[in-house]
């Protein structure tokens, strides 16, 4: 073992201990959008700042410089005996607009906490924690209805809602001959979502009233991958890739809460009412899902990549359930979700010893998603551009990719909401060599 692997892996484990600080602030806004009140939240965009800033793709990609976790199959394009660990952040811009009304929000967060070694010439494996959904809203609106305010007085309806569900993972994959890699991944995904509604009267009168829901979710998932690699001239190669993720039951439980707050100093406020119920099997779920990929690539120069994602809600039960279903106004039910993604890569030359901009590999990408819920029975599409660079740092493949994701979700009609983000990722990628004995100290 070389003495910078020491170095690294100390820098891993302080990674890792930060990483946790922030996933275990449960009150914390992970991610903040109003489309994260439905189901359980705001879907997280997976794969490291190096996948994000090519639009997204991985599943046919085969990096041994960066880890792929987007398909379990390519964690066999590697160096033998590399270790690597890569730690990411994400930031976020959202600037929101429905009506006359305008709003912006600012948030960030840990992306991702991966390591991948090898056990095997041609078997190697991966580990890591990512997020998986969140939610994140804070919205509050004057009751408008002249009847009810002639009898109560003006009321403040508030909907707040907070939480994530986090991936905890753990993967592998082998070649069984060559150009054609296998792998599979087992997954724990785990968290907290907090939904609260409030009316608040202004006349002392009145009782105010509070409610919402804690869900405690859990579940066991798995996911397969496969990636098939073949020269197709003398400089390029393709390679077809596709994955196929479970659909899994989820457990925990709803937990219902109900409280009158007295407003007058006199009275005390009696303790919430509270219901729980057990989520059992085939209650609600998570879907399953495919995806397909195809990328081109000319040799360590440049690659370009094309992949197609579907997953199918209606049957998970997630717009039948209280707790998951009934927030806001809107009518949220469960669609069909879908993703076309495309991403590019390109470095000068990555062996320039004169000028340093030439080593930079440069990434740009796009992609169109739609989401896993119709709101008053109109899709939620998004559609963005991805821009990205890696940059070399010291020696091996370490390296530091930053990325940006510009785009739009949802439209200025009905009830939904007009999104414009500028996110920024900033992911590292730490590579050392293990088990090569020092010829000379």
């Amino acid at each position: 073992m070389r003495k910078g692997t020491i170095r690294n892996i100390l820098l891993g484990l302080v990674l890792i201990f930060c990483s946790l600080n922030v996933w275990g602030q449960d009150e914390a806004y992970s991610s903040y959008s109003p489309y994260s009140m439905y189901g359980v939240g705001d879907m997280s965009k997976f794969g490291t700042a190096y996948n994000r800033s090519m639009g997204g793709v991985g599943i046919a990609t085969r990096d041994r410089r960066n880890i792929n976790i987007l398909n379990p199959a390519a964690v066999t394009e590697r160096d033998i005996q590399s270790f690597m660990l890569d730690f990411s952040l994400a930031q976020g811009n959202r600037y929101y607009a429905q009506g006359d009304m305008r709003s912006a929000n600012n948030t960030f967060n840990v992306n991702n906490i991966i390591i991948s070694f090898p056990v095997w010439k041609s078997f190697a494996m991966y580990g890591g924690l990512s997020p998986y959904s969140s939610l994140g809203y804070n919205i509050s609106a004057w009751e408008t209805d002249p009847a009810v305010i002639a009898m109560t007085g003006p009321i403040l309806n508030t909907v707040k809602g907070y939480g994530s569900l986090s991936k905890l993972f753990l993967g592998g994959g082998f070649v069984p001959f060559k150009g054609f890699s296998i792998g599979g991944e087992a997954q724990y995904i785990f968290g907290n979502l907090h939904k609260d509604n409030s009316f608040t009267m202004s006349e002392s009168s009145f009782r105010s009233i509070k409610s919402g829901y804690t869900l405690g979710l859990n579940t066991v998932k798995g996911k397969f991958g496969v990636q098939y690699a073949f020269p197709v001239s003398n400089k390029a190669s393709m390679v077809l890739g596709a994955t196929y993720e479970l659909a899994a039951d989820l457990k925990g439980s709803v937990d219902r809460f109900e409280v009158q707050v007295i407003s007058s100093i006199n009275d005390s406020t009696p303790s919430p009412r509270t219901f729980s119920e057990k989520l059992g099997k085939g209650k609600v779920r998570l879907a399953s899902e495919m995806g397909f990929g195809i990328a081109l690539k000319g040799g360590d120069k440049w690659t370009a990549e094309v992949n197609y994602l579907r997953s199918d809600w209606t049957s998970t039960g997630m717009d039948k359930v209280t707790g998951f279903a009934n927030v806001g106004n809107a009518v949220f039910a469960a669609s069909q979700a879908q993703s076309v993604r495309v991403g590019m890569s390109y470095v000068p030359n990555r062996n320039d010893i004169r000028y340093y901009r030439k080593k930079i590999t440069y990434r740009a990408g796009t992609y169109w998603d739609q989401a896993y819920c119709t709101i008053d029975g109109k899709s939620l599409n998004a559609f963005g551009l991805t821009f990205g660079a890696t940059l070399p740092v010291f020696q091996l493949n370490n390296g530091l990719t930053l990325g940006v994701d510009i785009g739009q979700r949802g439209a200025l009609s009905g009830n939904m909401v007009r999104e414009r983000y500028i996110n920024f990722n900033i992911g590292l990628n730490v590579h050392d060599i293990w088990f090569i004995k020092q010829r000379y100290e």
